[in-house]
């Protein structure tokens, strides 16, 4: 693998030197109209399109490199298409059309003195992102920082090093013809952890630290990083499937939910199923997970076992280890089934093996749905639609910088508006406090 663009004798005076260009960047990028902003946009997305060839060949070199590693399923994540580089542009143009939510007034009141005070949505300053092997989580976060006024410094996964570097490089590029700073966009172009423990040291350059992937990507961001965090991404989703339910309605969400994309963080992870549908979801579950190209792998507990054995056998069934399954966010083929004998068991069991990320509702019972939204604990909760459905551009958003899972600041998928912060604006006319 080809070096570093930057020395790194001292990583330290490294990450610092990108910290305080990407400082020196925000404070130009909070001050840019809307249409300038727009404009950086929309010439990226252009710069991405003419570079396409290669980049899809640093991904290439990505891709093969994962392969000698073992990477699997999780290989779909690193994975760039042509189709895929072209829905991100679109994903940037979408987020052009988005409105600014830089200046918006929140609220505002005329005090009994005479005092306005008013709230108004500000950029953060600089937004540090660390991920694993998702180059896609470049663009987005380029895009949604740029237009939310803000600099990015991004350390994504050595997995993506080559693409990361062709990507940033044409963002760059796009950058360079308008009035938005180009260290704006900055990639720190290293797998050196001494970089990444010099990355979540900058306290006083960088505003926020955005760690997107898995669960141990997160701990260790919590643990190390001395810039506040906003968590996003790890998740053990659970649809429960109650016994008042559309059977044919609720296998076809299972699987969609299952099965669209088992690398996605929304992806189905364990099936809570109350006795009374088990034969009637069951069944033809197992018998749709058996055509299933790839396929599946159900590790039922001892009542779903007999019922997931009609369609499944061999390697595609094995019992349930609650032990280890009910904890486990797969990303791959494989799916936890558990019978649960009532809706409160089903929220006790939510409630034990939760990462507040994504859970489901499958019910035609009202109540029950009621219930079950006001009573699970998680960013996103869902009542009839597939967990794949977790996502900025689904929700209207655009694109998204991640899936918040804590409760202070932003939770959920967030854009625009979750990478702002606001300040009061005191106007007044000579008053003085008695």
């Amino acid at each position: 693998m080809e070096q570093p663009a930057a020395p790194l004798r001292d990583p330290a005076a490294y990450v610092r030197e990108k910290a305080v260009a990407a400082q020196a960047a925000a404070r130009r990028m909070g001050l840019l109209a809307t249409e300038q902003k727009n404009a950086a946009l929309s010439a990226v997305a252009a710069e991405l399109r003419r570079c396409a060839d290669a980049i899809l060949a640093a991904n290439a070199l990505d891709m093969q490199a994962g392969e000698r590693a073992g990477l699997g399923t999780r290989l779909d994540r690193l994975l760039l298409t042509r189709q895929r580089l072209e829905r991100t542009c679109a994903d940037i143009e979408n987020v052009i059309g988005l409105p600014d939510a830089v200046g918006r007034e929140v609220d505002s009141a005329t005090r009994p003195n005479g005092l306005r005070v008013s709230r108004v949505r500000v950029p953060i300053g600089v937004v540090g992102m660390i991920y694993e092997a998702r180059p896609n989580v470049t663009v987005d976060a380029a895009a949604l920082c740029l237009k939310s006024g803000n600099a990015v410094l991004l350390k994504g996964g050595s997995d993506a090093l080559h693409s990361n570097r062709a990507l940033v490089a044409a963002i760059g590029r796009g950058l360079a013809a308008g009035a938005a700073p180009v260290e704006a966009v900055q990639l720190l172009d290293s797998a050196d952890r001494a970089v990444t423990a010099a990355f979540l040291a900058q306290r006083g350059l960088i505003d926020v630290i955005i760690p997107r992937g898995g669960l141990e990507l997160i701990r260790f961001t919590q643990e190390h990083a001395q810039v506040p965090v906003i968590e996003t991404g790890a998740s053990v989703v659970h649809a429960y499937v109650d016994r008042d339910v559309d059977a044919a309605q609720a296998v076809g969400l299972l699987f969609n939910a299952k099965h669209r994309r088992v690398s996605i963080c929304g992806a189905l992870d364990v099936a809570l199923i109350h006795k009374d549908a088990l034969a009637a979801v069951g069944a033809p579950l197992a018998a749709r997970l058996a055509a299933a190209e790839p396929a599946v792998q159900v590790r039922a507990d001892a009542r779903a076992l007999p019922v997931f054995a009609r369609a499944l056998a061999g390697e595609r069934l094995r019992p349930l280890d609650p032990a280890a399954d009910f904890d486990t966010e797969w990303l791959d083929y494989i799916l936890a089934v558990r019978t649960v004998d009532s809706l409160d068991e089903a929220l006790e069991h939510i409630r034990l093996h939760s990462l507040k990320h994504t859970e489901a509702v499958y019910t035609r019972d009202a109540a029950v749905a009621g219930r079950f939204l006001a009573e699970v604990d998680a960013a996103c909760v869902m009542h009839n639609a597939s967990t794949q459905f977790t996502d900025g551009a689904e929700f209207g958003l655009g694109a998204e910088i991640g899936i918040s899972t804590q409760k202070l600041h932003v939770r959920g998928p967030f854009a625009l508006e979750g990478l702002t912060s606001t300040k009061w604006i005191i106007r007044g006319t000579g008053q003085l406090r008695p």
